[in-house]
């Protein structure tokens, strides 16, 4: 698999590729400026699995800001730079773990070398970033519109042009919001590159059609052996984004631990709130560290045939509900208890 040759980056206090964990980030939606904000939000990140956080950096004001935040966090921090390479250059000094920079926007060659100078100085990743709707001009004339095949050209294109400042500590990001698209680009450049790969279906909407093309595009593209990181991007609040690449990675065998819910269908037989209970049982589940799956069954007939596969399971019926371990009904308690009886389930529960 590609992500097992990739080549092995540090960012902070983890390492990517070369056959490493793919680890999930997401990026802040706080005013950087607003330490305590900012703070305040990674930390509720971190609290849900989010393994590395990006900060925009628009301004001198905000690249300052990071050092205070690294203080008080707890994994890498990245600084997202567009236009200005005094931005940059900032964000490393104030203790930036990564930047992520598009070589093609930030200024002429000498200012791309004195980010770089900075980052070699320092052994701080770059990763170079391309969007198939910044691709260049020429690029969209030679290939005839926003190809795949552009959108690779264009970020070895800003590869190269590190490289030949003498510079190799760099991860690659390529998206596009159309997944297809994207899911092509990254089988092209798996195949040019051994840089690692950040993998993620931009702009690709608001938590439903987000979560549908992140999973299809993401699921396309992992499961190939291909990308180092994600993000799920969502128009929704970050915690959102690490919960649903939380869900793809145990999905595809990429990562273990949390508890998995699984739930039926309502149907005509379903008399308890399902809906409902589904989501505070996903709620609940948060708070624990452990490796299981969790079945919340609708009907009390199926339930427990249902949830065989579950190493814990709910069914619920008219006024009782059914305590399930391993497919057997191990007692009887009322409906309105079924929430307070898993958890204590969840409580003394050993794998």
């Amino acid at each position: 698999m590609h992500r097992m040759q990739t080549k092995v980056i540090t960012i902070g206090n983890k390492k990517i590729g070369g056959g490493n964990p793919v680890l999930i980030q997401s990026m802040t939606n706080t005013k950087t400026e607003d330490v305590n904000a900012t703070v305040a939000q990674i930390l509720a990140l971190e609290e849900v699995g989010c393994d590395i956080i990006r900060c925009a950096v628009p301004t001198m004001e905000a690249a300052q800001a990071l050092s205070e935040i690294k203080k008080q966090i707890h994994i890498p921090l990245v600084a997202d730079i567009h236009f200005d390479y005094r931005l940059a250059i900032a964000a490393m000094e104030h203790g930036a773990d990564k930047i992520r920079i598009n070589p093609g926007n930030i200024g002429d060659l000498e200012r791309v070398r004195a980010v770089v100078n900075v980052a070699k100085e320092r052994n701080i990743p770059i990763r170079v970033g391309v969007n198939s709707g910044s691709l260049e001009k020429h690029l969209i004339e030679k290939y005839g519109h926003v190809t795949a095949e552009g959108i690779v050209e264009s970020a070895l294109d800003k590869v190269k042009i590190i490289e030949d400042l003498g510079y190799d500590n760099l991860v690659i990001s390529i998206k596009s919001s159309d997944v297809m698209m994207c899911v092509k680009a990254h089988e092209l450049i798996a195949k040019q590159t051994n840089y690692p790969l950040h993998v993620g279906i931009t702009e690709s909407g608001s938590i439903v059609a987000g979560n549908i093309k992140s999973a299809i595009g993401l699921g396309l593209i992992l499961n190939q052996g291909i990308g180092d990181t994600i993000r799920v991007s969502l128009t929704d609040q970050p915690i959102e984004e690490i919960r649903s690449a939380k869900i793809i990675l145990k999905t595809l065998g990429l990562r273990k631990g949390g508890v998995e819910v699984v739930s039926c269908p309502t149907c005509g037989r379903t008399r308890i709130d399902l809906i409902g209970l589904a989501k505070q049982v996903e709620d609940m589940v948060q708070g624990y560290d452990l490796d299981i799956k969790v079945a919340v069954m609708g009907c009390a007939v199926n339930g427990p045939g249902e949830a065989k596969e579950a190493d814990l399971g709910i069914a619920g019926g008219n006024g009782v509900g059914l305590i399930i371990k391993k497919g057997e009904v191990v007692r009887t308690v009322k409906e309105e208890d079924l929430l307070q009886e898993l958890k204590k389930e969840l409580d003394s529960f050993t794998c």
